[in-house]
């Protein structure tokens, strides 16, 4: 396989990376607004995408105003995703594929996410969840993405050098925090798009998870690869 160095873990994202959830959250988000006759401009919604609750609902109290009942509408908006969640959460495109091989070739497994760990159980089976090692969740760190920290903790706990990590990352700000922890990142988009920042702060922007896994399979050459990437033994 072909990355700037031989990659000893994985570290996955989880929302809109592992599982299909940041379109629903967007709509809910967006539907709840309307619900009372205010609106939600998507642009508001893209900076909220990959940060902590915490700075979801600043955003939020900022767009709306001080005096603007957050508790309610976030009340309504989790009315709504238990709606939309009753059917399940999908898994990504590549995910199972993903995981599956990691196992094979026996390389451990991180998951860092901005979410709490009750949502973690609310949006991965439990077969999926038990396949990871180490879990860092909103309630692990102080400081979320974009901060390194997250990621930091995660390689501590893995007892990996950060730079020998690969983060998978769908938002911008999970791969500054990746990036800014050292690792070698992909950029897999789903609702935000890969800008010139993302390039320059990743070793690859991915169509899918399938690609990944070609990748760490050996399938796929050196495109994947950053500049001056040289071949790595699995």
């Amino acid at each position: 396989m072909i990355f700037p160095r031989p990659v000893r873990a994985v570290i996955f994202d989880m929302d809109g990376l592992l599982v299909d959830t940041e379109a629903p959250v967007r709509d809910a988000l967006m539907s709840a607004a309307a619900g009372i006759g205010r609106e939600l401009p998507i642009a508001v919604f893209m900076s909220m995408v990959g940060t902590t609750s915490a700075h979801s609902d600043q955003v939020l109290v900022e767009h709306f105003g001080a005096d603007f009942d957050l508790e309610a509408y976030l009340a309504e908006v989790r009315r709504l995703l238990e709606l939309a969640f009753d059917i399940g959460v999908p898994l990504k495109p590549g995910a199972a594929e993903l995981l599956v091989l990691l196992d094979e070739v026996g390389l451990p497994k991180a998951l860092v996410t901005s979410s709490s760990r009750g949502a973690v159980d609310r949006h991965l089976p439990a077969q999926v969840v038990a396949r990871f090692s180490i879990l860092i969740t909103s309630e692990s760190v102080e400081r979320g993405k974009p901060h390194p920290e997250p990621y930091l903790k995660a390689a501590a706990a893995l007892g990996i050098p950060p730079e020998d990590c690969l983060a998978l990352e769908d938002s911008h700000n999970g791969i500054r925090s990746a990036h800014a922890a050292g690792m070698m990142a992909v950029m897999v988009p789903d609702l935000l798009e890969a800008t010139d920042e993302m390039r320059e702060k990743t070793v690859a922007i991915a169509d899918s998870l399938h690609e990944v896994r070609a990748a760490l399979a050996g399938k796929v050459p050196s495109p994947l690869a950053g500049e001056g990437a040289c071949e790595a033994g699995g």
